[in-house]
């Protein structure tokens, strides 16, 4: 277990603000607000709607400890190549039987449940097209992040548990169904909904915390030295450069400062709040059922001087919805889902190139296709930082690099020709390979050959590796899901 507690000896004084603020009051500065204040504080301590909630609020009132972070290292350990050189032209052997690619059936419709126009809700947003409708307890609306210390964070909590927050519960849990909203989906839903609320940013933290604890998420709160609130969300997925801290062997991440390295000392609690076990995952089983709003594209290259083209249709709610990803294991990419009907455009046009020829011909044709289709440009040169991006991004987007057609490759060849795919992944650089009887370069995983395939040096066939990576042993490999 990794320690990460260099300055636990310090205890965070709860009241560290108080001073400052009977002088202010005591001049009469805040004299109407302060009443106000106390009228709410003095609400909130009635009965809470829930048990756990009294014996929860007793930690956040107890002394914090301090809290030293621990970067997660990015995916890379060495930078990526710069630019690769294009193999040598050469026909794929044409070895196996021939191939037929089967179409799945033109998607039906699925209309995600809308709020009723005859029902009256507190707030009204658009969710990644979607509209959406919640009501809430207007009596949180008095709650203040005040003082600002960790006394302030427990005034909070109790005007919050003492609130009908049931509806709103509901409400969210009903969207998260409607909408099939993954866990990341849902927090974001949550974080949107919080910020209409809650104009202060800190306010609108507490308030997306205590939905997550009762929704039975894992998150703690902690507050830094200056004074900000930050969340601390427990996962079983790395994500990668990001704040972690270690609490009983679970690892908790501060998903909001991804990518960033100035990170202040936090003091924050160990418990957990009763019956909130819930790691965020980042998994995508399902894409949401966001409305539709579609793009069309088409790409094309060129192989022994033929054209092959393709076009597609792709619904760009659903994009600016996997932009949002932190960086996390890399099984959440390789193994989501595209959209039914992009996946039918292009099944369609690669189809029309394929059949009838022989299998190892057809899927070193989809080979070329991602090796060929789109430009090779490094995530820092197009992005600023590292981005991994899900099958559909790489389609949308003009350039990509190693992992982006790796996962856009093996998702292809795994629907297309139903055969069994992983990741390859080097310090430096992600390949494929695929179990296939057929000659050339290979790995072992699990005692089976595994035959390489690399989407990111143009013009190789299957089973020719780069020569940099032939005698070089993976880092490690990505098992991927097999569609049948």
């Amino acid at each position: 277990m990794q320690q990460n507690r260099d300055g636990e000896r310090n205890l965070f004084n709860p009241f560290g603000l108080f001073s400052l603020f009977i002088l202010l009051w005591a001049n009469g500065l805040f004299a109407e607000s302060f009443a106000d204040f106390k009228r709410v504080q003095s609400a909130a301590y009635t009965e809470y709607k829930d048990e756990r909630d009294n014996a929860f609020n007793a930690y956040l009132k107890a002394q914090w400890k301090e809290y030293k972070a621990y970067i997660t290292p990015p995916m890379y350990t060495e930078p990526k190549p710069k630019s690769i050189r294009p193999k040598e032209e050469q026909k794929a052997p044409e070895v196996g039987p021939a191939v037929k690619i089967q179409l799945p059936e033109k998607e039906k419709i699925k209309k995600a449940t809308q709020p009723k126009k005859e029902i009256k809700k507190d707030i009204n947003f658009y969710f990644f097209g979607s509209e959406v409708a919640f009501s809430f307890d207007k009596n949180i609306k008095k709650a203040k992040f005040y003082p600002q210390n960790q006394a302030g964070i427990s005034n909070f909590f109790s005007i919050l548990a003492s609130s009908n927050y049931n509806t709103t519960l509901s409400e969210i849990e009903n969207y998260r169904d409607t909408l099939q909203l993954n866990d990341w989906a849902l927090y974001l839903l949550i974080s949107k909904l919080s910020q209409h609320i809650y104009t202060e940013q800190n306010e609108a933290k507490i308030y997306k915390w205590f939905l997550l604890n009762k929704l039975s998420y894992n998150v703690k709160i902690a507050l830094s030295e200056s004074q900000s609130i930050y969340l601390l969300h427990y996962s079983k997925d790395t994500i990668y450069a990001t704040p972690r801290y270690s609490f009983d062997d679970k690892y908790y991440y501060i998903i909001s400062k991804y990518n960033q390295q100035n990170i202040e000392r936090i003091y924050t609690y160990e418990q957990e709040y009763p019956q909130a076990d819930k790691p965020i995952d980042f998994r995508l089983k399902t894409l949401p059922l966001f409305k539709k709003q579609n793009v069309s594209k088409r790409i094309s290259f060129q192989d022994y001087g033929k054209v092959y083209e393709a076009s597609y249709k792709y619904n760009e709610n659903i994009l600016d919805f996997m932009n949002t990803y932190p960086q996390v294991d890399y099984r959440v990419y390789f193994n989501a889902p595209m959209e039914h009907e992009t996946y039918r455009d292009l099944a369609e046009d690669i189809k029309k190139y394929t059949d009838g020829k022989k299998i190892s011909e057809a899927m070193n044709i989809v080979l070329r296709f991602v090796q060929k289709a789109f430009k090779y440009e490094r995530d820092n040169e197009q992005f600023g930082h590292e981005k991994v991006m899900f099958a559909e991004e790489t389609l949308v987007y003009n350039a990509s690099d190693c992992e982006d057609r790796a996962i856009l490759f093996s998702y292809l060849i795994r629907k297309l020709f139903g055969v069994r795919v992983i990741g390859v992944k080097y310090s430096d650089h992600m390949s494929t390979a695929l179990y296939i009887p057929l000659e050339g370069d290979s790995v072992r995983y699990n005692r089976r050959r595994y035959v390489l395939a690399d989407p990111t040096y143009v013009n190789a066939n299957i089973g020719q590796e780069m020569p940099k990576y032939k005698n070089i042993e993976p880092e490690s490999f990505i098992k991927l899901r097999t569609y049948k």
